[in-house]
């Protein structure tokens, strides 16, 4: 079922904005899959010095619309985040600069540690004309979430021939691992992580009804703290990851390397869901899953 869409550009229209989020998000006939992809640096922070760059990242979303007879859109979604070596100033970037890492040296300590990639399977939620919740709407009992009723408007621009849509979220909430636990993994009980998103697309593309996906470019970026594999517990300081982003409805738009690492390390990751399932839980969830804590050091 191809859901009817709205495509009269109206910035206050909740409609309006569910509707052109999700053909940006995704593709609004379930038949099709949507790739977005990005790449790009992950930077350390610490009070009383230069931000240092301390790896590449490569990442991609494998998405899936489906349509609701409510009006709601299922945005069904795996995603991967792979850590890789800098490009050591190489411009243009040639194949092979950029690659995916197993180990990583931290440059304050030179303490050679473990990499842990992401591999998200699921990250779903539902699209409606309502705000979208956040991982700290969600009751910790498993239960469902009390629907929020504000309605969703963007901060859309426009300039001269295109739409400009920002989306930032800044969360703070319970840490999946507690210091207790995981003392050189976790920055603390809470944490604080925010994103910056920026999507450029074309005032025609947004008004064409023969359109179920519409074209972008944009940023990415995230501040987070010290990844945990990192192993700097709460040490001063924090990570920024800063990106750029485009989607097609093929893994062409992925970089050969990407989807071979994937093909030997996470094949399953290789398609956008064809069922809602789930739980869907945050990469420090998974983390605390399946890694154990580090030894302590001396």
């Amino acid at each position: 079922m191809t859901a009817k869409f709205e495509t009269n550009i109206d910035f206050f229209n909740p409609v309006w904005n569910r509707d052109t989020w999700a053909r940006i998000q995704g593709d609004l006939n379930p038949e099709n899959e949507r790739i977005c992809y990005c790449a790009g640096e992950v930077l350390g922070v610490k009070p009383g010095e230069a931000v240092k760059p301390l790896c590449g990242f490569e990442t991609f979303l494998a998405t899936r619309l489906v349509p609701q007879e409510d009006g709601t859109i299922r945005r069904l979604n795996k995603e991967v985040i792979y850590y890789t070596n800098l490009m050591n100033g190489k411009i243009p970037a040639q194949p092979g600069d950029r690659r995916m890492i197993d180990t990583w040296t931290d440059p304050w300590t030179g303490e050679e540690v473990k990499v842990v990639h992401v591999a998200n399977d699921p990250f779903n939620y539902t699209i409606s004309e309502f705000l979208i919740l956040a991982p700290e709407d969600f009751p910790k009992d498993g239960s469902k979430p009390e629907p929020r009723k504000i309605p969703l408007i963007f901060p859309w621009r426009r300039i001269a021939d295109k739409l400009v849509l920002t989306t930032d979220m800044h969360l703070h909430y319970p840490n999946a691992l507690q210091p207790e636990e995981w003392p050189r993994e976790s920055s603390g009980k809470m944490a604080q992580v925010s994103e910056m998103m920026r999507y450029w697309v074309d005032v025609a593309d947004v008004e064409n009804p023969n359109l179920t996906a519409v074209p972008f470019t944009g940023t990415w970026n995230r501040v987070t703290p010290w990844l945990p594999w990192m192993l700097k517990g709460q040490e001063e300081g924090h990570c920024v990851y800063v990106g750029v982003m485009t989607a097609g409805n093929s893994f062409d738009i992925v970089p050969e390397h990407v989807v071979e690492f994937t093909r030997e390390r996470y094949p399953h990751m290789l398609g956008a869901p064809t069922e809602d399932y789930g739980p869907s839980i945050s990469s420090l969830e998974y983390y605390a899953r399946e890694q154990t804590p580090a030894p302590a050091v001396g």
